[in-house]
């Protein structure tokens, strides 16, 4: 993986748990897919949504976070600018389990967790 950015110039941080979620979905799920991409997305009840998806190929302006040699995550520069400084975990328990995003950038976020404004 090429160009990739220092794992403390990436904009948002990953826990250990979302590291390894992300890794176990593109071996099961992502039909050799390199990446994952992080973005962010107009809608939900708040404005805007988190979104996660599958990538075969980078962007020439991604910002990309190389998770070991095979694998890594994606961010357009607009998210980038939209979810600066924020971590990502993974949470797992008898309600379900997901990705949380802890967003500072945020004013106002739903109830179920994935929007915000």
């Amino acid at each position: 993986m090429e160009n990739q950015q220092a794992p403390n110039e990436f904009p948002i941080l990953l826990t250990d748990a979302a590291k390894n979620a992300i890794l176990k979905a593109l071996q099961e799920e992502g039909d050799g897919a390199k990446w994952v991409r992080i973005s962010v997305r107009g809608g939900g009840c708040s404005g805007y949504q988190y979104n996660l998806d599958f990538e075969d190929e980078k962007r020439d302006d991604d910002h990309e976070l190389a998770l070991n040699e095979c694998f890594g995550v994606l961010l357009d520069p607009i998210s980038a600018q939209m979810l600066k400084g924020t971590s990502v975990d993974f949470i797992s328990g008898l309600n379900g389990s997901g990705f949380k995003f802890n967003n500072p950038n945020a004013k106002r976020t739903c109830g179920c967790g994935h929007s915000f404004s």
